[in-house]
């Protein structure tokens, strides 16, 4: 495991790697992946937890040695803020549902969360069916605003400036403007909305899709959002979305299980549910370039991928050992 300090922590976020799926690129239909989990704590979330304690930081909202930053979450959120903030010198409460695998609340306790558990669908829900996570985490914060900091991703607006000011960037640069389609698994928003932004600006006629999951899913990260209302910070400006894709258990899983076999990549269940709906769209394009993002990767959903027969043990064992592109990170992934 890797050790970081607050010297080199802003050093390691950001800057991942944007590689080619050559096993399903053609002539004329290229695919690339964005590898968010080589960010230090595993996940694309790293980026909003750094500028959500960043901005809070400049307004006086924490206090070094002081202060308790709370959060819901369904996981790697959770686990980007517990490992940040510990390093910058804050205590961390998690509020997680029960669904969420145990190998990320194993993460969340060793990197020094306390977790509170709520019997939650699999990701917090917002709006007019708010679930007990959100609703439990703002009842400890709000008696305590001296104490408790609740960053709130599904409205705080730190959330999209990570992703305007760094994801799209990248993406961009590393592309060197040569995509014609976005993909990217939605949640909070926050990804979607500051990536589409800032390429949308660079340039207009780059088709933006947002995957969502479908009802009662098991794909950790992404949310439906027919079972649950869009967050606030989504709907602000959810008009950079040009299309949507609902994905499957089914679809996503299979894809987990392809990427493995064709490109030896052990990815999250959000990056299958991406690569389903790059395939999809790719039927109806001629040409093109598809970059989605790959938010995490599989390490934490071991016990899962056993308990769905994706990978027996020694498939499993076999892909941590042929991967090229599984870095080392901040995350204790030692269960034992």
């Amino acid at each position: 495991m890797t050790t970081l300090t607050s010297s080199n922590l802003i050093e390691r976020i950001g800057n991942t790697p944007t590689i080619e799926l050559k096993s399903f690129s053609t002539k004329n239909l290229r695919f690339f992946a964005k590898l968010e989990w080589y960010n230090p704590y595993g996940s694309v979330k790293d980026r909003a937890a750094y500028w959500m304690i960043k901005n809070a930081e400049k307004k006086g909202l924490l206090k070094k040695d002081k202060s308790i930053i709370i959060e819901p979450s369904s996981g790697n959120t959770g686990i980007a803020l517990t490992g940040i903030a510990s390093t910058l010198g804050y205590r961390v409460e998690i509020v997680i549902p029960e669904k969420v695998s145990e190998e990320t609340k194993n993460i969340l306790r060793k990197l020094g969360a306390t977790v509170h558990e709520t019997s939650d669908d699999l990701c917090p829900r917002v709006g007019a069916g708010t679930d007990q996570s959100i609703a439990l985490a703002t009842a400890i914060s709000k008696p305590r605003p001296d104490l408790y900091y609740m960053p709130n991703q599904y409205e705080n607006d730190a959330n999209y400036m990570a992703h305007y000011e760094s994801t799209g960037p990248e993406i961009w640069k590393q592309m060197a403007g040569n995509l014609t389609h976005f993909f990217t698994g939605c949640g909070t928003g926050g990804t979607i909305t500051g990536t589409s932004t800032y390429l949308k600006e660079q340039n207009s006629s780059i088709k933006i899709i947002a995957v969502q999951a479908q009802k009662n899913h098991l794909l950790q990260g992404l949310r439906n959002f027919e079972e649950s209302a869009m967050p606030e910070l989504f709907t602000r400006r959810q008009h950079v979305v040009d299309s949507w894709f609902t994905a499957t258990n089914d679809e996503s899983f299979r894809m987990v299980k392809e990427l493995a076999f064709r490109e030896n990549l052990l990815v999250g269940p959000s990056s299958g549910a991406v690569m389903a709906s790059m395939l999809d769209v790719a039927k109806s394009v001629g040409h093109g370039v598809l970059v989605g993002i790959f938010a995490d990767d599989g390490r934490k959903f071991k016990t899962l991928y056993a308990e769905q027969h994706i990978f027996n043990q020694a498939e499993y064992e076999r892909l941590l050992r042929v991967n090229e592109y599984l870095p080392e990170t901040a995350c204790p992934y030692s269960y034992d």
